[in-house]
């Protein structure tokens, strides 16, 4: 697919430099042309950031919805096969309601076989109060918008209202035809789903509800059951409000416009939104944005869940970005858990991931500027051609790699917080940390190490401890301007070891609690001074707040002597080992077998 000029393609240099790897087992799944939402610099070097704002800013913007409370309010009463109304605009034939006027038409009482129809040729707002209505169709979909400039299905307050279409449509169009309905609901016109009250849709034959325009939902209790897509809007997915639960045997939440680069996105602006799909439980052809609300999300079954390769089961997927501002997320997906063909930007928010796969996957840049991200279960946490974390809180669990990048991964800042049973940091290019402090359980196989890097590895700020084997222990650059120092161990020290670096003094700089084996240690602040010696003892006690099992106050009496050790020379081992997509030159993290 080609974008317009708002997603521009990545740049071939980026690619290029993903020739070598970083101990990953296996290549990421086969990528689809990158690209990226225009976005602004963020205040760390080399890293561009786009806000849920900025994001759809660059959008189509929603269509907005005339006030139509003011309106005369037409009845329809539903009996069996038949209805009755107040207006003239409204036929009953056959079991069909069809309304052929734009206004406000109050729809109570229950259609045991038939349709509810729009068709409304030009211009005007058609809004359908749903006052205790239950429309069951054994041809088609329930409720109909075939033509019409606009419609609102307001739910009234207070009341339970059932959509279900047939399991097999009588033929409408042809093969080829892509207005050809499929859902329970379904409307060729933007739709607006609001109101106090209640909706159960059951897609019995494909989706629940699908707009083939823009689709807002911005209050109301709505439940939605499909055989394939939950609720689609093609050119937008808005929600803002209400309470949304969602059961789809295909994806979850989709918007799916190709042909416009504005459109195609999902956007959660509020609300709470339940998500149960057997494929993606959000996917856009452009961008999803979460800016609000409570978003929890299973896809493909969960974590623990195989999926084949030609299956998508991921949490959040947009083709061009995932940008998350803030709300609450929880994801449980066999797939990616967070997933983009461009870009990952976390800006805020309370993200709790679990993955089969990656824990957050961008094809271009994940950037992390602030928020608390965790991924409690993956096989990589955190995968990107370039990873920036400038702000927020991140923690990592992973079976393989731990933060994962292509050419370049960038700390300057935040809380990072890693366990990884592959390598702790690993960049196929070049690590640089500035600020921040980071905390590295790392692997406990002399295979990979906690630190891993192809090209150069500098620190110029901030706090960095890392544990893990020796067998391909890796320390930053001699030359970083910050100091560094590194301690090997005769022997594999068992989790719970506490670990002390002390001056020359004997004052305490920090104290470390392991949560599994290690051999191998760095450790660097800007207490440490390159050329200088520090003593390393084990035992003793621990004081103040930890972040990761890392504190900066301890106690080494009772502590036994390791050794001591130099600033700025490397750590006994090897060099880190080999890695990435096996011959594709990406980052890994397809799980082996799926």
């Amino acid at each position: 697919m080609k974008f317009l000029n708002r997603k521009t393609l990545l740049p071939v240099v980026l690619s290029l430099a993903l020739v070598t790897g970083a101990c990953s087992t296996a290549a990421t799944t086969a990528g689809t042309t990158s690209s990226t939402a225009s976005s602004t610099a963020s205040s760390t070097a080399g890293s561009t950031t786009s806000s849920a704002a900025q994001t759809l800013a660059e959008n189509a913007a929603v269509e907005p919805v005339a006030d139509t409370s003011g309106q005369t309010q037409e009845t329809i009463t539903l009996s069996g096969t038949g209805a009755s109304s107040s207006s003239a605009a409204v036929t009953v034939a056959e079991g069909t309601v069809t309304i052929t006027a734009a206004g406000t038409y109050r729809i109570s009482g229950t259609l045991t076989d038939g349709q509810l129809v729009v068709e409304v040729p030009g211009d005007g707002v058609v809004t359908l109060i749903l006052d205790g209505a239950e429309i069951t169709s054994s041809t088609g979909p329930a409720l109909l918008v075939s033509d019409a400039q606009s419609v609102v299905v307001q739910l009234a307050d207070g009341t339970q209202n059932t959509l279900s279409d047939a399991s097999t449509y009588a033929q409408t169009g042809t093969s080829t035809d892509t207005d050809t309905p499929n859902a329970a609901l379904y409307s060729t016109a933007d739709l607006t789903i609001t109101g106090g009250g209640a909706l159960t849709v059951h897609g019995n034959a494909a989706d629940g509800i699908t707009s083939k325009d823009g689709l807002a939902i911005t209050a109301g209790t709505i439940a939605v059951s499909a055989v394939d897509d939950g609720i689609r809007g093609k050119d937008y997915l808005v929600v803002s409000g209400g309470t949304v639960t969602v059961t789809a045997g295909g994806d979850g939440l989709k918007s799916d416009n190709d042909e416009d680069a504005t459109k195609g996105y999902i956007a959660v602006e509020g609300g709470s939104l339940t998500v149960t799909a057997a494929g993606d439980g959000l996917d856009a052809v452009t961008d999803v944005v979460v800016s609000a609300g409570t978003l929890a999300v299973t896809a493909g079954g969960g974590h623990s869940a195989g999926v084949a390769d030609d299956t998508s089961a991921k949490g959040l997927k947009g083709a061009v970005s995932v940008v998350v501002d803030g709300g609450t997320v929880t994801v449980d997906a066999a797939d990616d858990a967070v997933h983009a063909n461009g870009s990952v930007t976390v800006n805020g928010g309370t993200l709790s991931l679990a993955s089969g796969d990656d824990g957050v996957h961008a094809d271009g840049e994940v950037a992390i500027a602030g928020g608390t991200l965790g991924v409690t279960e993956s096989y990589e946490g955190i995968e990107g051609a370039t990873i920036t974390i400038s702000a927020g809180e991140t923690t990592v669990t992973s079976a393989d790699d731990g933060i994962n990048a292509g050419s370049q991964l960038t700390i300057g800042g935040g809380t990072i917080v890693v366990d990884a049973d592959g390598d702790g940091l690993d960049s196929n290019g070049s690590i640089a940390i500035s600020g921040g402090t980071t905390v590295v359980n790392g692997p406990t196989e002399n295979m990979n190490g906690a630190l891993d890097t192809d090209g150069s590895f500098t620190i110029t700020g901030g706090v960095l401890l890392a544990a893990g084997s020796s067998g391909m222990a890796e320390a930053p650059d001699a030359s970083s301007a910050q100091g560094w120092v590194a301690v090997s161990f005769s022997a594999a020290q068992p989790a719970g070891t506490v670990v002390h670096i002390a001056a020359a003094d004997g004052t305490v700089l920090a104290s470390f609690t392991a949560s599994k084996a290690f051999s191998s240690l760095v450790y660097s602040s800007a207490q440490i001074t390159s050329g200088a010696s520090y003593t390393a003892f084990t035992g003793g006690s621990v004081q103040g707040e930890s972040i990761g099992g890392l504190t900066t106050g301890g106690g080494i009496d009772g502590a036994t002597s390791v050794g001591t050790f130099t600033a700025g020379q490397a750590p006994a081992g090897g060099m880190g080992g080999m890695g990435g997509g096996m011959g594709s030159g990406m980052p890994g993290g397809q799980r082996p077998g799926g």
